[in-house]
Order: structure tokens, then C-alpha cells, then sequence
């Protein structure tokens, strides 16, 4: 049985929440969670450009942007509903990064200037990736409840994505600050 891709439902410029309801299509909801879908997408062309020790990592990463998507998608007055299933983002999803970061930083010696992106097809993808989630803890910020970790995941895994893009450089490419002499 071939199932269809398109349901017609949001030709009127709204779009289904999780859990019900409608919202404008450029409302902060669906903004916020666009916004994660790319990133989620930029981390997947980094990982298939990387083959190696980050594969699994990055598709965990993936993975993780499922529960950020899914709160971020939820009708804000059905939230329980994700509470219920462990599909909220967590202060151990946030604290996960941390150790990631901690653990990637110990491996090589961070640059103490700006640093310019491609250095490698990884690194590169790995910055892109970054800048992308950068945007969407921007967007999150008008889409989430109080007490939301979602900003903080945002905010820990574009860190997290700078550290592995830096780690991965091997002898990156230092420029001068803007003004600098």
C-alpha cells in the first residue's frame, strides 16, 4: 500500500502540533523546530564525510535533536504527554555534553584566536553544523516553556560541535582579530 508523503493540511499556512492544535506555519514553534531539523541535517553530512571515530557520536547527536525537535513541536499545553515518555530534553542530556566537551578539549590545545572553518571537509561541515544550531538556540528562545533545557542543550551542543570541528583541525588556520595589528 503506498502511503503518502503529502496530506494537504497545511496549504492553508498552518501546521499539526504534537499532541494537537494549529499554529501559523512562521509562528516561533515551527521556526524553532525547522531551525533543529537543519542542524540535525548539517550533523548528518558531517558524519557521513567523517567514517571514523565521530560516526557514532554525531549519530547520536542525530538522535538527541529527535527530543529537542519533539519538544519543541509539542502543544505547549500537552507537554506532560512527552513528560510521560522521557521526550522532554534533560539536565543529563545537558550534563552528557559537558563531559563530551571536557573529554574532546583535554585532546589538543585550543586555539586562542579566531580560527577559519575548512580546515578539513569534516571540520568544515562540523562549523557549518554549529552555526546552524547557534541559530536554532536563537529561535528556541521564543518557542520554549520556563524551565525548558532546551536552550541549554542548544547552547552546550554548538560548543560541543566548535570542540569536535577544533579537535579535528589538526594544525588549524589562525587569523588575526578584526583591528588587530
Amino acid at each position: 500500500m503506498l502511503v503518502k508523503v503529502y496530506t494537504r493540511g497545511g496549504d492553508d499556512g498552518t501546521t499539526s502540533l504534537l499532541h494537537g492544535g494549529r499554529v501559523e506555519k512562521d509562528s516561533p514553534q515551527p521556526t524553532a523546530y525547522g531551525d533543529v531539523d537543519e542542524a540535525q541535517a548539517a550533523i548528518g553530512l558531517a558524519r557521513a564525510s567523517d567514517g571514523g571515530e565521530l560516526s557514532l557520536l554525531l549519530l547520536e547527536l542525530e538522535r538527541d535533536l529527535w527530543v529537542v525537535m519533539a519538544e519543541l513541536a509539542c502543544n505547549p499545553q500537552k507537554l506532560e504527554n512527552l513528560e510521560s515518555t522521557n521526550g522532554l530534553v534533560t539536565s543529563t542530556m545537558v550534563e552528557n555534553l559537558e563531559a563530551l566537551i571536557d573529554d574532546f578539549a583535554e585532546r589538543f590545545e585550543a586555539p586562542k584566536e579566531f580560527v577559519a572553518p575548512g580546515n578539513n571537509e569534516v571540520s568544515a561541515r562540523l562549523d557549518l553544523a554549529r552555526a546552524i544550531v547557534r541559530r536554532a538556540e536563537r529561535s528556541a528562545l521564543a518557542a520554549v516553556k520556563e524551565g525548558s533545557r532546551v536552550v541549554p542543550y542548544l547552547n552546550r551542543l554548538s560548543d560541543l560541535l566548535w570542540t569536535l570541528a577544533r579537535y579535528l583541525d589538526g594544525d588549524p588556520v589562525i587569523t588575526k582579530s578584526i583591528g588587530a595589528d
